[in-house]
């Protein structure tokens, strides 16, 4: 079975790493060796000491895509959701991808910043919102959503395993499930 990356980006509490997980559940289920890359443990292990300038998240960023070509060339389908808000740096990790000619996909978790402050998973907009915490990702900080992504989830507007299900359609359809 071919591997490849399957990023996932969007706003903190976006749903990302929910999706992901419920897919990777569905495809090791199905056979397919699974990796998540979560971008809260990566940090934590393989990017320890960087900030959250814009340098720093390009070297996290292009550090888990590196990891990530690394495992979908040896057959892994590899998940990775990460926030990534610029659109260089996820550019940089595909182009990383098409010259060793390994897949990348790259999915647009657009759930509106309004809906993720009110999941607000870490308490991370609860925080910004109270002096808190700066440079919190598409509150005071950028974010450039990908203007043509392989599949766009309205995460907000559908259940887990719907937005799980689109994903998996679109690996199917381009014979990766």
């Amino acid at each position: 079975m071919s591997g490849a990356t399957i990023w996932l980006t969007g706003l903190p509490s976006a749903g990302k790493t929910t999706i992901a997980r419920a897919l990777a559940a569905r495809l090791s289920d199905e056979g397919h060796r699974v990796e998540v890359l979560d971008g809260d443990e990566v940090r934590e292990f393989l990017s320890a000491g960087l900030g959250f300038s814009r340098e720093d998240r390009d070297t996290n960023v292009r550090r888990i895509g590196f990891v990530a070509q690394l495992l979908a060339a040896h057959g892994v389908k590899v998940l990775v959701p990460v926030i990534a808000p610029y659109a260089d740096s996820r550019e940089a990790v595909r182009g990383h991808h098409q010259r060793r000619g390994t897949g990348y996909l790259e999915v647009h978790v657009a759930t509106p910043v309004e809906v993720c402050s009110a999941r607000d998973v870490k308490g991370l907009y609860a925080k910004q919102a109270a002096g808190e915490l700066s440079g919190l990702t598409g509150v005071d900080d950028p974010y450039e959503a990908p203007a043509d992504p392989d599949l766009r989830i309205e995460a907000h507007a559908q259940t887990v395993a719907e937005s799980a299900g689109a994903l998996h359609a679109l690996l199917a359809g381009r014979g990766l499930a």
